[in-house]
């Protein structure tokens, strides 16, 4: 009994020795046998995703929907045409492929063709389009839409300001390639401070064939005018810095106009003007806003030297930085270009030539009424000028004792003086 005990304690034994021994090698082996799989990635099968078709059912509505693919700079679509005349559909579907590139201004401007194809299913047609572009998506999303006359000065300060080399607008305001040269021209005139120098300007219009460069009122027509900005006196990259210069300097010279009454700084600014601008009698002048520096408020501010023009604008840049109400007249004088200034002053307006000023003396050219300038042969287009027929002379405001300047004059040259009888 004893002797079966010990066989069968034995055995266990034996069992549990080559149970522990199989678990370590098997560990080992197992250990040993280990290897890094990668299983290269295998893309699923391309299935192409089903068309979404755009339904109409007017022509009108299908002019609309390719319009909208030309402003989302799609290229293809399939339109689901509810038409019911098979004999016309194709010609339906030239006459929109001619309106969309020759009469839409998007169209116009940003296409190259448009193709569209049409297939009979039974109650509809299905037209496949195909869009080809000559514009980048950037540059359609870039049109400025512009309803007022207001909205288009404000968007040209801010691009002639920045010094963009174009910018594109669409409208359907009345004006033409005309109005827009003329804009600018404003716009750069009542802005001496932020603009350096009056760009070349080249304008091109979409639809082309809807607008005559003859014609100079086109009522009520949506178009697109494209308008590039040429600067050939200056690298236009350098016009930025140009533009800080200048507005130091004009604030600088502002610093130097004293006074306590718009009188004594308005005689103060003339006079610094005439102390630190020479008359530049060589600098070709040929029509206003040449690109000549003698013409500009930087030639007159930062290179010291100016002719007529280049006075009138830093004088009213200046004028602009002091809060005095001035403004640029472009005109002749003895039969040659030139520029001066008209200023409001207690109650009326009055002629500052400071050029001539600086060159015949200041009682020459300042505070004159139209009648004085009139005689001294200056030519203006009088009919859209201010009137200047005040009675204020230059002796008035040099010498105190002689004119008791008004508390508060307004426009009409009424005092409002409570104490005045």
């Amino acid at each position: 009994m004893d002797t079966k005990k010990r066989f069968v304690k034995n055995i266990s034994v034996l069992i549990s020795l080559i149970l522990a021994f199989v678990l370590l090698v098997g560990c080992v082996g197992f250990l040993d046998a280990y290897t890094e799989r990668i299983t290269p990635h295998e893309a699923p099968p391309y299935i192409p995703q089903p068309t979404e078709q755009i339904v109409v059912s007017t022509y009108d509505e299908f002019v609309s929907v390719i319009l909208q693919l030309i402003m989302g700079h799609e290229r293809e679509a399939q339109i689901q045409f509810h038409y019911h005349d098979d004999d016309d559909i194709q010609n339906e579907i030239e006459r929109a492929r001619n309106e969309i590139l020759n009469e839409h201004p998007i169209g116009a401007f940003a296409l190259a063709d448009i193709t569209m194809e049409a297939a009979r299913i039974v109650t509809h047609y299905e037209i496949d389009v195909v869009i080809d572009y000559t514009r980048t998506e950037e540059e359609i999303n870039s049109i400025t839409n512009i309803v007022t006359q207001h909205h288009i000065m404000t968007h040209l300060l801010s691009i002639m300001s920045g010094y963009n080399s174009e910018t594109v607008i669409r409208t359907r305001l009345p004006i033409t390639v005309y109005d827009i040269n003329s804009f600018v021209r404003d716009v750069y005139y009542q802005n001496p401070r932020r603009i350096v120098m009056l760009p070349f300007v080249s304008v091109e219009v979409y639809p082309q064939d809807a607008y005559s460069q003859d014609a100079y009122s086109h009522v009520g027509a949506d178009r697109i005018f494209e308008i590039h900005f040429e600067y050939t006196a200056v690298n236009a990259n350098m016009l930025p810095d140009m533009s800080d210069e200048l507005a130091y300097n004009i604030q600088r010279s502002a610093e130097l106009v004293d006074g306590s009454t718009d009188s004594e700084r308005l005689l103060s600014l003339v006079n610094v003007l005439i102390e630190s601008v020479a008359f530049d009698d060589a600098a070709p002048v040929h029509s206003h806003g040449a690109q000549n520096w003698a013409a500009t408020a930087f030639g007159a501010l930062i290179h010291g030297s100016a002719v007529g023009e280049g006075f009138a604008m830093a004088f009213q840049a200046i004028a602009d930085e002091l809060g005095l109400d001035s403004r640029i007249v472009l005109g002749y004088f003895e039969g040659r270009v030139h520029a001066w200034n008209i200023v409001y002053l207690y109650g009326y307006f009055y002629h500052i030539d400071v050029a001539m000023a600086r060159v015949n003396g200041i009682e020459t050219a300042i505070l004159k009424r139209d009648v004085d300038f009139e005689e001294m042969r200056y030519e203006w287009d009088r009919e859209n000028t201010v009137r200047c027929e005040g009675e204020l002379t230059l002796e008035d405001i040099m010498d105190p004792l002689i004119y008791d300047e008004p508390d508060d004059i307004d426009e009409n040259g009424e005092s409002n003086n409570e104490d005045e009888g």
